[in-house]
C-alpha cells in the first residue's frame, strides 16, 4: 500500500520538479473533491499553460500540495501508481 511518503519520494527522484503539463493535468483530474472556491479552485490548479514559465520551487510546492490532497482524501494509491508509470521524459527536472 502506497503512502504519501512513497509518492513524495517518487516525485523527488532524479531532481524532478513536476510532471510535464499534459500529465500534470491528467494527475489533477485524479484528485478527488475538486471544487470552485471564489475565483480559484481547491486544490489549486497545476501550473500549466501560461503558468508553465513559473520557477521550479512554486511548481514543486504545488505538486506536493496535490500529492498531500490525494493522501488526505484516500486517493494516494491511485496517484502514486500514476506517477510511477510516467517515463522520465514526462517529468520536468531542476535546471530544465
Amino acid at each position: 500500500m502506497a503512502t504519501l511518503e512513497d509518492a513524495l519520494s517518487e516525485a523527488k527522484r532524479n531532481n524532478r520538479v513536476c510532471p510535464q503539463p499534459r500529465k500534470w493535468q491528467e494527475l489533477y483530474e485524479l484528485l478527488p473533491s475538486k471544487r470552485r472556491v471564489g475565483n480559484g479552485w481547491e486544490p489549486s490548479l497545476p501550473f500549466i499553460l501560461a503558468a508553465w514559465d513559473m520557477p521550479a520551487l512554486p511548481k514543486m510546492l504545488r505538486f506536493r500540495e496535490h500529492l498531500e490532497g490525494a493522501a488526505a482524501h484516500g486517493n494516494i494509491e491511485q496517484v502514486h501508481a500514476f506517477i510511477c508509470s510516467l517515463p522520465e521524459s514526462e517529468w520536468r527536472h531542476i535546471g530544465e
